[in-house]
């Protein structure tokens, strides 16, 4: 997975941590919990503010 793998982010961290409400995830902290996932590829370096919240913005979605 990369960083514009946006639903399938949102999908397996929805599925790895349901205790998580993701509306209260800082973008540190979820850029953290992307990285953590298996099988995600890229570094933060690749990483911006545009895609955290499109990550989170799904993730979202994908809790409701």
């Amino acid at each position: 997975m990369k960083w514009t793998d946006t639903l399938d982010i949102a999908i397996e961290l929805s599925e790895r941590h349901p205790e998580v409400d993701p509306k209260a995830v800082n973008f540190v902290d979820l850029m953290r919990l992307v990285m953590a996932l298996p099988g995600f590829e890229e570094n933060e370096q690749h990483c911006g503010e545009k895609k955290l919240e499109a990550i989170q913005m799904a993730w979202m979605e994908e809790v409701d």
